[in-house]
């Protein structure tokens, strides 16, 4: 069943989801609140962009133009409908293709930010598939893995171009060696943690096509206080509006 919700606090902004469907989560709102954005930003792309949640919050911070890419029909629909309902038409643009297939056909260096959420489970014999098709893609490394994120990002950005992933923490290590082996030097982490004195379960990582070393470590983010609500932390995401 299809819904039409605020888009988590952006009180002029709606997202269309399907309930039956993986829908977007916190770590949708902290990427495009971590990558860096300067005025000389010309082009964006999102990789597996979902119902568009990364490009509609991306569109509050720069006047780049945003290209989302999603390869399910049915989600790349959702998303489309969520750029016609904010009227971000002339700014965002949503492709229903595997990036996989279509960074092929994108001139070299034609990107200035890349941004990703990716699937975050490796698939191996242990794997814990869910039922639901939607839910397999967006969450295991069936269509799209970290090496191919990192070869694609080699590919269309930008000599100096960023690449931003929100991933699990314990895929860190993963993460690195990959952007290591395609040119992309790691240049500031973010560590999320559910709260206090929990382990950090989220990570935040950009890379810099072709950059010097030279890598930050953000202060912490925790997303929850000792109730279970938000931190102030988080909350100042969602006061734009």
């Amino acid at each position: 069943m299809e819904v039409v919700n605020y888009l988590l606090g952006y009180k002029n902004m709606f997202i269309v989801q399907n309930t039956q469907m993986f829908n977007f989560s916190l770590d949708s709102v902290l990427l495009p609140n971590f990558i860096t954005i300067n005025k000389n930003i010309e082009k964006i792309l999102d990789i597996g962009c979902g119902n568009a949640p990364i490009p509609l919050i991306l569109t509050t911070k720069t006047d780049a133009k945003i290209i989302g890419v999603e390869i399910q029909k049915e989600v790349y629909d959702l998303a489309v409908k969520s750029v016609k309902i904010n009227n971000l038409e002339e700014k965002i643009e949503i492709i229903n293709e595997d990036i996989n297939e279509l960074y092929k056909k994108i001139e070299t260096d034609s990107y200035d930010i890349i941004t990703c959420n990716p699937p975050f489970f490796k698939i191996d014999e242990n794997s814990n598939l869910n039922d639901s098709e939607f839910k397999k893609i967006a969450r295991h490394e069936i269509k799209l893995t970290l090496s191919q994120i990192c070869k694609i990002s080699k590919k269309l950005l930008k000599n100096g171009g960023i690449l931003g992933i929100v991933h699990r923490t314990d895929r860190l290590i993963d993460i690195i060696i990959e952007m290591k082996n395609n040119g992309i030097e790691p240049k500031k982490i973010q560590f999320v943690y559910p709260m206090k004195n929990k382990e950090s379960n989220i990570v935040l990582i950009e890379g810099r096509k072709n950059g010097k070393p030279g890598l930050k470590i953000l202060p912490p983010i925790y997303a929850h206080d000792e109730e279970g609500n938000y931190t102030d932390q988080i909350k100042k995401y969602f006061e734009i509006g």
